[in-house]
């Protein structure tokens, strides 16, 4: 008979922290470290390094940092008061998000929010230590560069947020200009680390706007040694005002490691990130292709594969898609994004419709609105009036599922016929003058080789025209199937198994047949 055990597990309590706001989610201890692991083993035996986290919110970068050192710095610093001392005094800086956390994280690190005091691991001359709150003001435009909804002009948070000194306004320091603060100007940082904000909510939109890049973006012009940050995914493909970003990111071959975690709830437990998380190390003097890996569950999915993140104009992010892009892309030909209709195909929003019934309507044209159909004249209908007479072929423009592959990637496309239009709940695949045509397009957007495609540009669950960047425009005369897809592109089997791993089958429907 086995003995039982009598060792106790003791809990990280940081693994207890819950998320703080909807634009906070603090570092799980086990993400952290992760993120810390992809730093050259060399930088924790350097003791004139400086290491900064700007975003402290429980303090877990900056105390397992220290665990590192201690260990890092014994044959460099061998009395252990006097390498603590150097660590924390000398090595170790940040600045917390708010009020809260910074005593959160003064309490992970010092073991004691008070930096001053007797319980402090060492004693600072003040209670912040190097570890304080900066408050800082969000930045009301100048009149004549006013944005459009008088949001601040660094964030673009609502200037509403300034509520008092006794209320958190989240214009965070470190990308407002307080800090590092004027004392620490001359400071030169060798390493920062951290898991910055995500997103702040917009006055007027119920589109939250993504910060994180701003704080990639400052940590850059401080030119450290190395960069090492966790921030979501959605910059691969998409994401609000993240274009530039992405240019910049993809671009830059000072990107040494990616790691990207796409299933749900993998990287933060419990937290739902659409488009999930990925964390990378920059590294000034490096110079060449980056290091891709993907983990799923926790695990990595094959070796990392090193290559240009440029190669296409939105990061494609698992490695083994890159090849089948490449012999797609290699056969030359169109796109099928410049077919695909803007976002109001018919200058209709998504929340328009028609008469119940055309009675009295002249030309009455079919209306496809958001979960249910209506009538129109004919005349009440101003953009795109050429495609009103022909089939066409509709897609949902919002489409999203959480849960494991395979995935249905997109809703089920709609075929229409004449004498229809529709609002923004849609997007126009393609119009054409026969019901054959409409009906082959259909089947190909149904096919998993053109879904896989589209999911190669999908990090949300918003469809656009540029989505459909990747998919060939392959004549319509002629049903497609994944079989003769395929053999076009010339798939291994390799290649066909992982597509089919990813997407599921979707039922075809008669291809003469408009659905009503």
């Amino acid at each position: 008979m086995r003995k039982a055990s009598t060792e106790r597990h003791i809990p990280d309590i940081l693994d207890c922290l819950a998320q703080l706001s909807n634009n906070e989610v603090p570092t799980p201890p086990r993400l952290a470290r992760a993120t810390l692991d992809i730093l050259p083993a060399e930088v924790w035996g350097k003791p004139d390094y400086v290491w900064l986290d700007p975003v402290c919110k429980s303090g877990i970068f900056l105390r397992e940092i220290a665990v590192r050192l201690l260990e890092g710095l014994s044959d460099q610093i061998p009395n252990f008061d006097m390498r603590r001392e150097h660590i924390y005094r000398e090595m170790l800086w940040g600045t917390a998000t708010t009020e809260m956390t910074g005593m959160i994280s003064r309490r992970s690190l010092y073991y004691s929010r008070d930096a001053s005091g007797a319980a402090s691991v060492i004693r600072f001359g003040s209670a912040d230590g190097n570890l304080p709150f900066i408050r800082s003001n969000h930045t009301r435009p100048k009149q004549k560069n006013r944005t459009a909804d008088g949001s601040c002009s660094i964030c673009g948070a609502p200037l509403e947020l300034e509520r008092g000194e006794g209320r958190e306004n989240y214009a965070y320091s470190f990308i407002h200009g307080t800090y590092p603060t004027e004392e620490m100007r001359r400071m030169k940082f060798d390493v920062i680390v951290g898991n910055p904000p995500y997103q702040i909510g917009t006055e007027g939109s119920n589109r939250d706007r993504p910060l994180y890049q701003y704080f990639v973006d400052q940590a850059i012009a401080l030119n450290p040694r190395y960069i090492a940050m966790i921030t979501p995914s959605r910059w691969f493909a998409g994401g609000l005002g993240l274009a530039e970003f992405r240019n910049d990111r993809l671009n830059d071959r000072r990107m040494r490691m990616l790691v990207d975690y796409p299933r749900l709830y993998d990287a933060f437990p419990g937290v739902k990130i659409r488009g999930g998380v990925s964390y990378f190390l920059w590294e000034r003097e490096y110079n060449g292709p980056c290091r891709v890996q993907t983990m799923w569950n926790g695990n990595p999915i094959g070796e990392p594969v090193e290559r240009c993140l440029n190669e296409w104009d939105v990061l494609v992010r698992r490695n083994e898609a890159v090849g089948i892009l490449r012999k797609v892309q290699g056969a030359g030909g169109a796109s099928l994004a410049s077919k695909v209709s803007s976002r109001l195909p018919f200058g209709f929003q998504t929340n328009v419709h028609g008469a119940s019934t055309p009675t009295g309507l002249k030309n009455p044209v079919e209306f496809y609105g958001s979960r249910r159909q209506s009538w129109m004249a004919r005349s009440d209908i101003k953009v795109n009036a050429a495609a009103v007479p022909m089939h066409k072929v509709l897609m949902h423009r919002a489409y999203g599922e959480d849960g494991e592959p395979p995935y249905k990637v997109t809703a089920y496309p709609t075929l229409v016929g004449p004498q229809t239009a529709c609002s923004g709940t849609y997007l126009v695949v393609g119009a054409f003058p026969t019901a054959e045509e409409a009906g082959n397009l259909d089947a190909y957007l149904r096919t998993r080789f053109v879904r896989f495609l589209i999911q190669l540009r999908m990090n949300t669950q918003d469809i656009k025209s540029d989505t459909f960047t990747f998919v060939p425009d392959l004549p319509m005369d002629r049903m497609w199937t994944d079989a003769d897809l395929y053999e076009r592109f010339g798939l291994t089997e390799e290649e066909i198994a992982f597509i089919e791993s990813q997407v599921k089958e979707m039922p075809a429907h008669d291809p003469v047949e408009p659905l009503a």
